[in-house]
């Protein structure tokens, strides 16, 4: 039986589109929290309507964005496996796979029998851009899936590798099928916050590569690499930039914490000891302490998640909460990295800007940034898109200018001071921000237009798990298998690998991960007969 669904505008025209079209490439590029992978899902169930013969292939960037895919598609009925090995066939008890870009790389045969005339989901589709081996691997993998849905938020490459499976013009132009852009969302209202873009000036001093001393502005022109090491100096965490830029942070989101009590802040860092350094400082300034997630922290994703989850104030990150995270209470963020490009800069806006609808139609974001030249065109772009949506200006968007990582002479460099130009009266400035923030309530939500039906997905269960992922399931009847065999063998004195394989025979099972629910289920029951006969 179909559900009903409620679509976003931009949802419902780009459904309409690909429906429209015998296209078997399609390419949506949608802003960070614009809604592409529910769409992408409502286009999928509709697709398996006709073809339910079609196994579902999702390939990601990272392992984290398995897991949120497939619980995403559980909540559909679909059903995608995020633990597929790189050898197996697809669970009976699964429509699909959802798989990392990596594993496309390493398992690219396997994946290319199991996703002929499939229906192909690449999400994050830049990335295949920024190495050959992924992109390769993707256009033998997908070769002949029946349908490939390409997605990206953040469609920039930073080099010159095409991107499979999409178009380009005559000069050398990405050309997607659907855009939906910052703009877009907020004509819109109730899909996205408007960022708002504090820049915060000060001096620098610094020891260059050279040898020689300097001060200088953000205002003054400099060479690329004086350039470098001036923002180096500036988010030096021991000098009064940083505690500037911190402390008008901390009084921004204790003014929003007023009207919204959980809101957060999200500081992007340089590297892993700078983090931890700004974290010491915030801690100082704000009296709390934050969550550090690094990489080299096995339970990053871990604090990640229940960060998003929880109430505390301040989560401190180099790149893990970047793309693919989702923490909607996070309002304020602050840039305390040198990363100059323009993807990692969209991505880490993105994090800020998701909308909650139940704080209604004002709830702005900040984004202190260092008043650099190159972190101003970036935010410039989109501090455009903002006025001229809102404010229905007529001018037309100025480009903004294009960034680069600079490289960072370290022979001789030293940060050796810097000073905030701190606001004469900063309760003041954060009212004014606060004042200035536009309203952007939701247009077009009781259009019935935007209602359609989506049908279930073919069934794969005896009865339906009512939302819940397969995956979760299979991973909770493991547990309860390996439990079962423990007391099995305490009980019996038999070896573990004895009691294993007559429960797998029992069950008919030749190797336990890839074991069906039924199958689980099934070993589990003859583990529980054997106990009380034991």
């Amino acid at each position: 039986m179909s559900t009903t669904l409620r679509l976003r505008r931009w949802q419902k025209h780009a459904l309409d589109d690909i429906e429209a079209s015998d296209r078997r490439d399609y390419l949506a590029c949608v802003l960070p929290g614009g809604g592409k992978t529910t769409w992408a899902l409502t286009v999928v169930l509709r697709h398996l309507r006709a073809n339910p013969h079609r196994p579902v292939v999702v390939t990601v960037p990272t392992s984290s964005l398995k897991v949120q895919w497939a619980r995403a598609a559980a909540r559909f009925g679909l059903q995608l496996d995020p633990r597929w090995d790189g050898r197996a066939r697809i669970k009976p008890d699964m429509h699909g796979i959802v798989l990392t870009y990596a594993q496309v790389a390493s398992a690219t045969e396997p994946l290319a029998r199991i996703a002929h005339d499939a229906v192909a989901v690449m999400d994050e589709h830049h990335h295949v851009g920024s190495d050959r081996t992924w992109g390769d691997a993707l256009e033998h993998a997908m070769a002949t899936a029946g349908l490939r849905i390409a997605l990206t938020g953040t469609p920039w490459r930073s080099d010159d590798n095409a991107i499979p499976f999409a178009t380009y013009d005559a000069e050398g132009e990405l050309q997607p099928d659907f855009v939906y852009s910052y703009a877009d969302a907020l004509a819109d209202g109730g899909v996205v916050r408007p960022v708002m873009f504090p820049r915060i000036g000060g001096t620098m001093d610094w020891r260059a590569s050279t040898g020689g001393e300097i001060t200088a502005t953000f205002t003054e022109a400099l060479t690329k690499d004086l350039m470098a090491q001036r923002l180096r100096t500036a988010l030096h965490a021991d000098g009064g930039w940083v505690r500037s830029a911190l402390t008008q942070a901390w009084s921004t989101l204790q003014k929003v914490r007023a009207d919204d009590p959980d809101a957060a802040a999200i500081l992007f860092c340089i590297d892993q000891q700078h983090a931890r350094d700004i974290a010491r400082v915030w801690r100082r300034i704000t009296g709390d302490q934050p969550i550090v997630a690094v990489s080299d922290d096995p339970a990053s994703q871990d604090k990640l998640e229940a960060f998003a989850n929880g109430t505390g104030t301040c989560a401190v990150t180099v790149k893990q909460a970047s793309e693919g995270y989702d923490a909607p209470r996070a309002r304020v963020g602050v840039w305390l990295t040198n990363v100059t490009q323009p993807l990692f800069f969209a991505q880490a806006v993105g994090r800020i800007q998701r909308w909650r609808p139940e704080l209604g139609p004002r709830q702005p974001a900040w984004m202190f940034l260092p008043d650099d030249i190159r972190l101003v065109a970036l935010a410039h772009g989109l501090v455009e898109q903002r006025t001229h949506t809102l404010r229905k200006r007529e001018e037309a968007d100025e480009p903004a200018e294009r960034a680069e990582r600079d490289p960072e002479q370290v022979s001789l460099f030293a940060a050796l001071g810097s000073q905030a130009e701190e606001p004469q009266d900063p309760d003041a400035a954060v009212e004014a921000a606060w004042s200035a923030a536009p309203s952007t309530p939701p247009r077009h939500a009781d259009d019935p237009a935007l209602e359609i039906a989506v049908p279930p997905p073919p069934r794969r269960f005896a009865e339906d798990p009512d939302g819940v992922a397969a995956f979760d399931i299979l991973d909770d009847l493991r547990t309860r298998n390996s439990e079962a065999v423990r007391a099995i063998a305490r009980m019996t004195g038999q070896p573990h690998k004895a009691v294993n394989q007559r429960l797998n025979q029992t069950a008919g099972i030749t190797r336990i991960g890839n074991a069906s629910v039924r199958q689980l289920q099934a070993r589990l029951k003859a583990a529980d007969q054997w106990l009380r006969s034991a």
